[in-house]
């Protein structure tokens, strides 16, 4: 009996796994990564340094106890280099694997921005737990930290290295922190919070130059400024790791394109997570994951199951500023309503008509009203059975 083959062993690998395995405890299963195949949470990274954790002290679980616990067989340190979509075989490591459905969940890599500089092979990006443990370990002796990205990532790197006496500086060229989720309202209040734990924020610039200089880095902005750092670590955004699918002709566009059954453009090859998008959306968060996997499996199991997205509420681990976002679908026709509140900030996004669309919340009164204000949102996206893949197939 051919296995079913699971590309990758990230979040949404394994809780693909675990789902599946619930509903069908017997059938050949095999998932391959070309990391360790440890199993971890991955959102810990951004805020694990001023917790004391090492890489090490992140990991929930081996590969081996995880290949136990899901009847599965896990290869690990493989590489993947082709697929075959009409024999439904993968190549891996010279060696053809034969599968009777095939799972993408390759998630995403690290953009790396266009710098020029004799130092740009010193700028860090952590996307896995063996990229922290290189982080932390360059880390030791280093004094400050450029952070490239103010998103969600970026502003909880530099809150967390910030609470472990780092001076840190963020560099973005938007005008206020997490500038694609927050209106310049909330933006400025998490600014203004981040900067009193510490953060120095350089916004409205980009980075153009990164240089060895004596001590240090010396990083040249657009605007010509210098800035001197001990360590530069990129957090700018990720891009979905694609090339496969691609390869392989199925449809791709910002991410691997699929309908919502999570089927991509080839009958018996489907994509979760961050390698995804569907109906335009690309969505790296993991409650939309963890939708994804529990939709899947049922699919997988022969019991065809539509995924869609309720609200799904962000929380930012910047203790400084306890966040919570549901940033509003796009398209909507609407507008921020905001209110400054004693201990933070409080933002809805409402039509025209005066639905709820999103919102954000800051401080601790604020945030104990997320799943009360996230219960009044509609579902980003309810099913939709129009959606087809064969609509964005390579010409």
């Amino acid at each position: 009996m051919k296995p079913l083959i699971i590309v990758g062993t990230g979040l949404a690998g394994y809780t693909l796994a675990r789902e599946y395995r619930k509903r069908e405890p017997n059938v050949p299963l095999v998932l391959l990564t070309d990391d360790d195949g440890a199993f971890y949470s991955k959102p810990r990274l951004s805020n694990a340094f001023k917790d004391g954790k090492s890489a090490d002290q992140l990991l929930q679980m081996p590969a081996d106890e995880m290949a136990k616990q899901l009847n599965a067989t896990i290869l690990t340190g493989v590489c993947v280099s082709m697929i075959d979509p009409q024999a439904n075989t993968l190549l891996v490591d010279g060696q053809t694997l034969a599968w009777s459905k095939l799972v993408l969940a390759c998630g995403a890599n690290p953009v790396r921005l266009p710098l020029a500089g004799d130092a740009v092979d010193q700028v860090l990006s952590v996307n896995n737990r063996l990229d922290y443990a290189s982080f932390r370990e360059a880390l030791i002796g280093k004094r400050s930290v450029v952070l490239l990205g103010a998103g969600l990532i970026g502003c909880e790197f530099a809150n967390d290295l910030a609470g472990h006496g780092f001076a840190v500086t963020v560099v973005d060229c938007a005008p206020h922190p997490l500038g694609r989720l927050l209106p310049v309202e909330g933006g400025a209040a998490l600014q203004k919070r981040l900067e009193q734990a510490g953060v120095r924020f350089r916004l409205g610039s980009s980075i153009a130059r990164v240089d060895r200089s004596a001590a240090s880095l010396k990083l040249t902005l657009d605007d010509a400024s210098v800035l001197d750092a001990d360590m530069v670590l990129s957090a700018v955004g990720l891009t979905p790791r694609a090339e496969l699918a691609t390869a392989a002709g199925l449809a791709v566009q910002r991410g691997i394109v699929t309908d919502q059954m999570l089927q991509t453009s080839h009958p018996d090859i489907y994509a979760l997570g961050d390698v995804v998008q569907i109906d335009g959306w690309v969505l790296p968060f993991v409650l939309p994951l963890m939708a994804q996997a529990r939709a899947l499996a049922a699919t997988l199991s022969g019991q065809p199951t539509p995924v869609h997205y309720p609200a799904f509420p962000v929380t930012v681990k910047t203790p400084a500023c306890p966040t919570v976002i549901c940033p509003p679908a796009l398209g909507i026709d609407g507008q921020w309503l905001n209110k400054t509140l004693p201990d933070g900030w409080r933002g809805e996004y409402r039509s025209t008509g005066g639905e709820l669309h999103g919102f954000a919340l800051m401080g601790e009164t604020a945030i104990r009203d997320r799943l009360l204000l996230a219960k009044q949102i509609k579902d980003w996206l309810p099913v939709l059975p129009h959606l087809s893949t064969t609509e964005c197939l390579p010409a």
